[in-house]
């Protein structure tokens, strides 16, 4: 099943202990970025990284090696198909999302 839009899907579940899973459609293929950060912006996982065909793609994440707290997951996919009108390059879609560990 080829999704219509980009989507990032909250994690679940939510609040977690030590693993998670994260959800997200591509409704094209691309390179795709999928980031853990903590609260203060530093990134602490980088969990896809490549490119990925158009589809439903669900990852784990393992926090087993980081302490309890807030961190946010954000999705960076390029869109080939939508250019982007101000600098005449494609799109870069991105969305973030929170979740809390919780040991």
């Amino acid at each position: 099943v080829i999704p219509k839009s980009y989507s990032l899907n909250q994690n679940y579940p939510n609040p977690f202990n030590p693993v998670t899973k994260i959800r997200f459609n591509l409704p094209h293929s691309g390179y795709v970025k999928l980031s853990i950060y903590d609260a203060l912006g530093k990134e602490v996982s980088l969990l896809v990284n490549e490119n990925l065909q158009a589809g439903v793609y669900e990852t784990d994440f393992d926090a087993s090696n980081i302490p309890s707290g807030v961190y946010f997951y954000r999705l960076e996919a390029v869109d080939p198909l939508t250019p982007n009108p101000h600098e005449g390059k494609t799109l870069i879609v991105t969305e973030t999302k929170k979740m809390v560990l919780i040991k």
